[in-house]
């Protein structure tokens, strides 16, 4: 059968799961059910978002007929098929350096612990490749590999999945900004107040929900989607779409790897359903959910890390932490995110405005410049967070030092708000516009 007229969700089954893998790989959106009943998406979902198919039919009231968009995305899964059959291989394995770049790498890794870790400069030495080198590193740190009898040749083609299915034309949704929450992530694993309680399976979803919680990202939000119509929009009804998708896409990945197959099936679905509980709660519209949750255990003092429940609580606050930490970190570092971060706005602004729909807020370019865009998330989203985290941890050095940061950053951007600012204003130091109201985030 054709490539171009292959349904895009059709039932297609085949006797082995190696059969099902392949086909699911180069259906591009097929999605499987395996036995343990969890949803599973694999790469390709999530077409490049295509200015003409926008433009013919956003006057409509509909984006997009199901025969236009079955075409689009069945091209892209042509696109991919015949890259593959004329043997051109996607770049996901590591590439031959220069040992003086090895070398430089393999000294980063060693202190891969500590919070000024650049994760720019490492993904230059790597050639690209952070996210993978950085977690095969981490396995092997935590023992992972030998407590969960791991093959390196599955592991390491899972996290080449991972890392290729993240868009490198995102400022900021990219693989690199997966490679610097999963260092976060390192970080925090290490805290005392945690480290001894954890087991090898909590530091093993830890690790894999940061490096898997935004792989296929789109570089559009998720209100994007739904006032466009996307098909992710309905099939998650709205509700934590990308979220949804960035998890069932890593269970495909999972499955079509064989990183797990040889562990038992209940095991298998625990971790699956796990990973998916982490992965939802770095859901930004959760955010008041989660840290009501968080400050009512800190008042009433009954974490109790014994427990497997709080433990997983307590490792979805890390994984949010992680996911918005950049405000934290040293100033060099922090303004790069979040240039990237805003310019990933421009861009969806840009698109909505050249398809005449309502540029979403924080993407007006023309309006909405990246010091007010900062002071607002810190103020409503990463300060709040932060400083629950802080009771957690009892102020450890690290927590202390992250605090720090977000000081002298908000101060920084504070400043560079006013410059921008003094040049139209009729009152010297009085300010133009006002942080945004209601919870103005930094992250879609």
């Amino acid at each position: 059968m054709s490539c171009l007229m292959v349904e895009r969700c059709g039932a297609i089954s085949f006797e082995t799961p190696d059969q099902n893998a392949i086909c699911v790989r180069m259906l591009g959106d097929g999605r499987l059910r395996g036995q343990t009943g969890v949803l599973s998406e694999r790469r390709g979902s999530y077409p490049f978002i295509d200015l003409r198919l926008l433009n013919t039919t956003v006057h409509s009231g509909e984006i997009g007929t199901k025969k236009k968009v079955k075409r689009l995305l069945s091209f892209q899964r042509y696109f991919h098929a015949s890259r593959l059959l004329r043997g051109i291989v996607p770049q996901t394995s590591l590439h031959l350096l220069d040992e003086d770049y090895l070398g430089q790498a393999a000294h980063m890794l060693s202190k891969v612990g500590t919070w000024n870790f650049d994760i720019f400069l490492f993904d230059r030495l790597t050639n690209g490749n952070s996210l993978v080198t950085l977690l095969c590193h981490l396995f092997n740190v935590y023992g992972l590999i030998h407590h969960f009898q791991l093959d390196m040749v599955k592991l390491h083609r899972f996290l080449g999945m991972v890392q290729e299915d993240y868009h490198s034309q995102n400022p900021y949704h990219n693989a690199v900004h997966a490679a610097d929450v999963t260092q976060a992530m390192h970080c925090y694993l290490k805290e005392p107040k945690l480290a001894r309680h954890l087991t090898p399976l909590d530091i093993f979803l830890g690790l894999m929900a940061a490096a898997a919680h935004d792989v296929d990202h789109p570089g559009v939000n998720q209100p994007f989607l739904i006032k466009t119509k996307h098909h992710l929009a309905s099939l998650y009804q709205n509700t934590s779409v990308l979220e949804s998708h960035h998890w069932r896409s890593t269970v495909g990945m999972l499955r079509e790897s064989g990183l797990l197959s040889h562990l038992p099936a209940h095991m298998t679905q625990d971790i699956e359903q796990q990973l998916g509980s982490l992965i939802l709660a770095t859901d930004i519209s959760r955010q008041n959910e989660f840290l009501g949750r968080f400050k009512s255990h800190l008042d009433n003092n009954d974490i109790n890390l014994e427990d497997a429940e709080h433990r997983h609580f307590v490792l979805q606050i890390a994984l949010k932490c992680a996911d918005i930490c950049n405000p934290c970190r040293v100033w060099e570092l922090s303004r790069q995110w979040s240039e990237r971060v805003c310019e990933e706005f421009y861009r969806q602004g840009d698109l909505e405005r050249s398809c005449d729909l309502e540029i979403s807020p924080l993407c007006n370019q023309q309006s909405d410049t990246v010091p007010v865009i900062q002071i607002g998330f810190i103020t409503y989203i990463v300060e709040p967070l932060f400083e629950e985290w802080m009771r957690f941890t009892d102020g450890s050095l690290l927590t202390e030092s992250m605090m720090g940061h977000l000081r002298k950053n908000k101060s920084q951007w504070r400043q560079l708000r006013h410059k921008q600012q003094e040049p139209a204003g009729d009152c010297p130091g009085q300010p133009l516009s006002k942080e945004p109201e209601g919870g103005g985030t930094g992250v879609p």
